[in-house]
């Protein structure tokens, strides 16, 4: 099987594997190359995967899309990090959920100046109007 793990900014992974374990919101599930073809909403996990060559891996990833159509294998995420060890895939993940929630709480502020600013220049194009 080939499987293919996409971001938004990126892609993850792209590669042959033996297996892949996944979990959707009715629970875990194993893929073999000649299984039935099938679409799955993935929940935030942990997706394992076993190259032909190399030991099991492992990709933390938010909420995505499955599909397996014939020998293909693609999942689709918001946002997602590769690791071949669970403790530092924990670790990983820790950091780069840190650091996005420092970047949202940037943006959040940024908005709120922005929608001040905005609300300010209405109110002194309406006291010019109405004076």
């Amino acid at each position: 099987m080939h499987l293919k793990i996409s971001l938004p900014t990126e892609t993850l992974v792209d590669e042959d594997v033996v297996k892949v374990i996944a979990e959707a919101e009715n629970g875990m599930f194993c893929m073999l190359p000649r299984h039935i073809d099938f679409v799955a909403a993935l929940v935030p996990s942990v997706l394992c995967f076993f190259p032909y060559e190399g030991k099991e891996s492992f990709a933390a990833l938010d909420e995505g899309i499955l599909v397996k159509c014939g020998a293909d294998v693609f999942v689709s995420a918001s946002n997602g990090i590769r690791g071949t060890d669970l403790s530092q895939l924990e670790d990983l993940v820790k950091n780069s959920f840190l650091h996005l929630d420092e970047s949202e709480r940037k943006a959040r502020t940024a908005l709120a100046r922005l929608e001040a600013g905005t609300l300010r220049g209405f109110l002194d194009l309406q006291e010019k109007a109405y004076g």
